[in-house]
């Protein structure tokens, strides 16, 4: 019993950091609807440092954000190495004709804000720069829980490397 009170408090202060560190990461989804406030910065252009390596530097907020395509269809997204999926929102996951109808939000998500359900889906391909990855895995979440939509390790777990350096991302294929 001693045991199992131990592991409870680990898991208690695991889960406690868990959800700091992905305030830190995801502000979007750390505040509420009442206190969240627009922020809109441009995202910078990604430079691809050869075909099969992109560079992304920081925003203005330190996060890396970039655009990819979907379909052919143009998609901003913030690289989250703590998301484990691709997340986006309703209103571009339908500008390339996925849209869910309720039934379809069966996944329970866990995020800073609580839990919320979202609708599994796998995307065929996804476009960044030069970077082509098929066959990703990812969820589509209401547009009040998701303001950007993020690129997680369904995505990046499929390159050959992805890494911090020299201040900026490296993703490589």
């Amino acid at each position: 019993m001693r045991n199992l009170m131990i592991f409870a408090a680990i898991m208690i202060g695991l889960g406690t950091f868990m959800a700091q560190m992905a305030s830190k990461m995801t502000p979007a989804a750390a505040t509420t609807a009442q206190a969240q406030k627009t922020v809109v910065t441009p995202v910078v252009a990604a430079a691809p440092t050869s075909a099969r390596t992109l560079t992304i530097p920081p925003d203005a907020r330190g996060h890396f954000a970039t655009g990819g395509r979907i379909d052919g269809q143009r998609l901003d997204f913030m690289v989250d190495t703590g998301a484990s999926v691709v997340a986006l929102n309703e209103t571009s996951a339908a500008r390339f004709g996925l849209r869910p109808v309720p039934g379809d939000y069966t996944a329970r998500v866990t995020t800073a804000n609580g839990t919320i359900k979202a609708a599994r889906t796998r995307i065929a391909m996804i476009e960044l720069g030069g970077l082509i990855v098929r066959d990703v895995d990812a969820m589509v979440l209401p547009d009040e829980a998701l303001s950007e939509n993020l690129l997680g390790l369904s995505f990046l777990s499929k390159l050959k490397r992805f890494e911090y350096a020299n201040g900026k991302l490296v993703l490589e294929q």
